[in-house]
């Protein structure tokens, strides 16, 4: 004779399911339809042919019920969960990583798909292991993923990885430093500095910025930036400003708008202001770039960044080639008073 069956395990099926399929149940008898309609509605089965009254009525009766489909469920149904998994460099994350985050958020959510952030780096488990344990669909890098990382997500369970490994994406980094030089060359200035970040995560953008300002030196004739790093500490800039004062330095590229300003505090530091001992000329056009001293900076479309990326997520989805499209649109200096 068999002893007493444990709670949750005599029919077979989870509680949980049990518990959803139920739910499930009363959604559909308040909406006066079938719970393989209230499946297709809440799953935004495009397939299946709904009146619009019928949808308002299941998603009303989802609603005052406060019932959310399990996410095993939503992928069973859809053949795919709706998690996109979005890997982060383990660099600082400034104004410009949130502002991105924040949009591309968004503008999947228009699409059904919620966005799930990851800070990859030497520390916590891989990236991999992240994709499989919260279900991701879609990984999305800010850079190209090898081959190797790219096989072990579509192991994990990642239908779409963007950037594939062998993209060849337009790198948005050296023209950003050539506008900026160029807009201190055209303002007169013929010997120019570079700031660049400490953080050495950011160094290879750096550098690559860096190298944009070079060929606009070179292409005026005149000679290349003075590059120093520093750090966001006020005398750590105060050390390189005076470097740049010592070499007849008159303007300052830096390699971001939080970079600027820590160059423009380090000339506080040296009594020094801008633009009359120094010119200043950031990128990213963060928020506080208008406060205290406005800032001159290089800012770039960020909604159609974001739009982009949007599209070639779905047409992956789709089982479509997604475009090949530079990382920046529509760059332009944006003139204030530090220049």
């Amino acid at each position: 004779m068999l002893g007493p069956v444990p709670a949750g395990t005599g029919t077979g099926i989870p509680s949980r399911r049990r518990h959803t399929t139920g739910r499930r149940r009363h959604v559909a008898r308040v909406a006066v339809v079938s719970q393989a309609t209230v499946s297709y509605v809440l799953n935004n089965r495009a397939d299946q042919p709904i009146s619009e009254e019928t949808r308002r009525r299941v998603l009303e009766a989802a609603r005052n019920l406060d019932y959310r489909p399990h996410a095993s469920a939503r992928t069973l149904a859809a053949g795919r969960s709706d998690i996109a998994l979005l890997s982060i460099p383990d660099l600082p994350i400034g104004s410009g990583i949130s502002r991105f985050v924040e949009q591309l958020a968004g503008e999947l959510a228009e699409h059904g798909l919620t966005l799930v952030t990851h800070i990859t780096g030497a520390h916590g488990r891989p990236l991999p292991d992240i994709c499989a344990a919260v279900g991701a669909s879609i990984v999305i890098g800010f850079d190209s993923f090898d081959q190797d990382t790219a096989q072990a997500l579509r192991r994990a369970g990642a239908e779409v990885v963007l950037p594939a490994s062998d993209a060849k994406l337009p790198s948005a980094m050296g023209p950003i430093g050539r506008m900026q030089a160029e807009h201190l060359i055209g303002r007169g200035h013929q010997r120019l500095g570079y700031a660049l970040p400490g953080h050495p995560g950011m160094l290879p953008m750096a550098q690559e910025r860096l190298h944009g300002a070079t060929e606009a030196c070179l292409t005026a004739g005149i000679e290349p930036p003075v590059a120093l790093s520093t750090s966001l500490d006020p005398a750590s800039a105060a050390a390189a400003v005076g470097q740049w004062a010592a070499r007849s330095v008159t303007g300052i590229c830096a390699f971001n708008d939080e970079t600027a300003i820590a160059v423009l505090a380090g000339m506080h530091e040296h009594h020094l202001t801008a633009p009359a001992d120094l010119a200043v000329i950031g990128a990213d056009n963060i928020p506080t770039a208008r406060l205290n001293l406005p800032l001159t900076t290089i800012c770039f479309d960020l909604h159609e960044v974001v739009r982009r990326r949007t599209e070639a997520i779905l047409a992956s989805l789709a089982g479509s080639e997604p475009r090949t499209t530079p990382a920046w649109i529509n760059p332009q200096v944006i003139q204030r008073s530090s220049t």
